[in-house]
């Protein structure tokens, strides 16, 4: 079966936006999504790159785009009073529950998404995070003690790493083969090169 990667981090808006695309993607293509989680933080440290949202004019207009591709998709988008959310703990779990097969996985994704871009929770707040977690039927402790083992950050430092060699500078990215694509507006090439 083809496959594609989908390198993101939750607190990538262009990411969440990607990610709700990724059903129609696997559908039009016969692809399966490979998911990816990095730290963007990370990744932007690497490569002197940074968030649209620390250019005034730039994160005033790119927020307006956002919402004109959450109107085109058909999905929710709130912008995030509490933006920018330290999602390090969360890429970790996702890490962690990928690296143990477990299949909550997509759940647990669908779960971070939904608490910072659909229901603009304060994820920064541990009690709110918890909270988020524990309704969308995880054990908030448990993910968290093993968001905090030695293999797990040494995993999401490994991919990060890994993200940054292979030219990433951005979330989302997406890889068919060895052809890159950054950036929720480039699924048209992602397309095309799955075709």
């Amino acid at each position: 079966m083809k496959t594609f990667e989908f390198w993101f981090d939750f607190g990538s808006t262009a990411s969440y936006l990607a990610w709700t695309q990724l059903p129609a993607l696997e559908a039009a293509t016969g692809a399966k999504a490979v998911l990816k989680p990095m730290l963007l933080g990370g990744v932007f440290q690497a490569t002197g790159n940074q968030s649209p949202a620390n250019i005034p004019a730039k994160g005033k207009y790119i927020f307006v785009d956002f919402a004109r591709f959450a109107n085109r998709y058909g999905v929710p988008l709130i912008r995030n009073p509490h933006f920018p959310i330290n999602t390090l703990l969360f890429m970790r779990g996702a890490i962690a529950l990928q690296m143990k097969g477990d299949a909550r996985f997509m759940d647990y994704c669908r779960a971070i998404f939904d608490a910072i871009w659909v229901d603009s929770l304060n994820m920064n707040d541990p009690a709110t995070a918890a909270d988020a977690l524990s309704r969308a039927g995880f054990d908030a402790q448990a993910l968290v003690a093993l968001a905090s083992e030695q293999t797990t950050k040494d995993a999401l430092k490994a991919a990060t790493q890994t993200a940054v060699e292979r030219g990433v500078f951005g979330a989302p990215t997406f890889f068919v083969g060895d052809q890159m694509f950054w950036g929720q507006d480039r699924l048209d090439f992602v397309k095309e090169a799955l075709r």
